[in-house]
């Protein structure tokens, strides 16, 4: 009998822990896993707003995991395995297309999408909307502009000075530089874009690329290259800039002057401190020496920072859900306190601190001479790269053909029809 008891209570002890471990496996069920990716200087941005979701949400078990990746070139590597690809991502507008036409984009609808809408600018909005097979929708949620303008020390330029590239470099001696990145077509776009320039994409009902024109290298473009060239050539210029070599350059002062994005705000602050100063981009001299010399004001691109939630997340609803409150009033406040990011929400927008700060108001100012980031070729940025690096490398002893290298960058640029 004894041994029977035992037998029993053996057996009760395992379906016990078999129970206990049944529960256990249970409850893990329940833990809701959302991927985010972020750029790298939001990381520690991403990770609070994280805690402070899960503060505001106890009722549930979250568990997030936050990735670094460029917004820049997300589409690319989410494209790559959508169905395992974050579930909310940050990107830059222009992605939108490439990234409906594969899929990976969910679509904001209903009490949601009122939300926002009354919430956020207009122009916000539109760039998150689009036409996909017939209907027009909304896939993303706003929370910054995202352009660029220029960053400089006060003690070496007045805001006269800084109304023109001449007038810059004319204070530039002794070693000291101004950066524009000529080899980024994103900021070097806006000479073409200031002389009217452009190209025209057109889409399927699928959202791809069926056609692509540009007007870069007819002979307003020739003129706008040469302008560039004569820029490229001078040593007063560091037209290898990008962000690492601009941030540094402000630190130990051999910058002075450079064209930027407000996430390069804090560390060039930090570098100039009371001579810190920032406005909107300068005007170029186009046709220098010859008929028709004139000043011509950048045009920048405008596009703005979207949170979006994938398609294919385990949990979209859950992902909608922190998507919204990452780009809601109070951490927009708190993105522009901590990275200087101008709120698309406006009521945030309108808070005084904002209203006050030297970096809004340049990029208000600059907003006025902008070009809409959207339906931007897909085929644009390597060639324009290529034709700013050709630049740079013949500056330095090489040979520039100016009109071959031109004629190549618009030919990879375009795109023949293709029949359906």
């Amino acid at each position: 009998m004894k041994k029977q008891i035992k037998i029993a209570c053996g057996a009760m002890a395992c379906l016990a822990l078999f129970g206990a471990v049944g529960c256990r496996n249970e409850k893990d069920t329940d833990t809701i896993k959302l991927t985010v990716w972020v750029s790298e200087a939001d990381k520690t941005f991403a990770n609070s707003v994280a805690e402070e979701f899960k503060a505001k949400n106890p009722d549930k078990k979250y568990q997030f995991t936050i990735d670094v990746q460029g917004e820049n070139d997300v589409a690319t590597r989410i494209l790559n395995d959508v169905e395992n690809a974050a579930d909310v991502f940050s990107y830059a507008n222009d992605q939108l297309s490439k990234l409906i036409n594969g899929d990976a984009l969910a679509k904001i609808a209903g009490d949601r999408l009122n939300r926002l809408k009354e919430a956020n600018s207009q122009s916000s909005m539109d760039s998150a909307t689009i036409m996909a097979n017939g209907v027009e929708g909304v896939y993303g949620m706003p929370y910054t502009d995202n352009t660029f303008f220029l960053y400089y020390n006060k003690s070496v330029f007045t805001e006269q000075d800084v109304a023109s590239i001449d007038g810059i470099l004319s204070k530039c001696a002794n070693g000291k530089q101004f950066a524009f990145p000529m080899t980024d077509g994103w900021y070097t776009t806006s000479f073409y874009f200031g002389k009217g320039l452009g190209y025209e994409v057109v889409y399927n009902d699928n959202l791809a690329e069926t056609s692509i024109t540009c007007d870069f290298d007819n002979e307003t473009g020739v003129a706008v290259t040469e302008s560039m060239w004569n820029y490229v050539k001078d040593s007063r210029m560091k037209a290898d800039a990008n962000d690492s070599k601009i941030t540094a350059g402000f630190n130990d002062g051999s910058i002075v002057a450079a064209v930027s994005g407000i996430w390069n705000r804090k560390a060039i602050e930090e570098s100039l401190g009371t001579n810190f100063a920032a406005a909107k981009l300068p005007t170029y001299t186009f046709n220098k020496g010859k008929t028709g010399e004139e000043q011509v004001q950048l045009v920048s691109f405008a596009g703005y920072k979207l949170m979006g939630v994938n398609n294919y997340s385990k949990h979209k609803t859950d992902a909608m859900e922190f998507a919204e409150f990452y780009t809601n009033k109070e951490n927009q406040v708190k993105h522009f306190q901590d990275r200087g990011f101008v709120p698309t929400n406006v009521e945030a927008r309108a808070d005084n601190k904002v209203q006050s700060d030297v970096c809004s108001k340049a990029i208000t100012e600059q907003l006025k001479y902008s070009k809409i980031q959207k339906e931007v070729p897909s085929t644009l940025w390597v060639p324009m790269e290529g034709l700013g690096s050709a630049m740079v490398t013949a500056a330095q002893g090489g040979n520039f053909d100016l009109k071959a290298q031109l004629k190549a960058c618009v030919d990879a640029i375009e795109k023949t029809t293709v029949k359906e």
